[in-house]
């Protein structure tokens, strides 16, 4: 399920972010507790923390990291979950291949589909 537009536009207001935002995903805590949001700019990896109560007020900056730093990759069974500087975090199944493909658009640019429409 694609993050609602009004969270969207609250994250872009919240970083100052003028430009796309190409990747967006919420993700939690490792075992509850707080929220985040993850922002992929093409410049950057926001990681913006919502707090404990809700998932979609961004609250403080938890984290800004260059657009080089691998996100993944998603460890799956009995929870989708992944570690990223030095904290793990846990998301919804449905946000996997969003981590995968922010990923991949940097690390393996070789293995994402060919654009159908390159002149549009």
């Amino acid at each position: 399920m694609p993050v609602p537009r009004p969270l969207r536009e609250r994250c872009r207001e919240f970083l100052g972010v003028d430009g796309e935002i190409r990747y967006i995903f919420p993700a939690a805590a490792y075992g509850g507790g707080a929220g985040f949001i993850f922002v992929v700019t093409d410049d950057q990896v926001a990681v913006i923390s919502t707090g404990p109560l809700s998932r979609s007020t961004p609250k403080t900056i938890w984290g800004s990291y260059p657009r080089g730093t691998r996100i993944g990759p998603v460890e799956t069974g009995a929870g989708a979950s992944f570690e990223f500087a030095g904290a793990v975090f846990e998301l919804d199944d449905e946000y996997v291949p969003v981590v995968n493909a922010a990923d991949a658009e940097i690390f393996a640019r070789d293995s994402l589909p060919r654009d159908p429409l390159p002149d549009l």
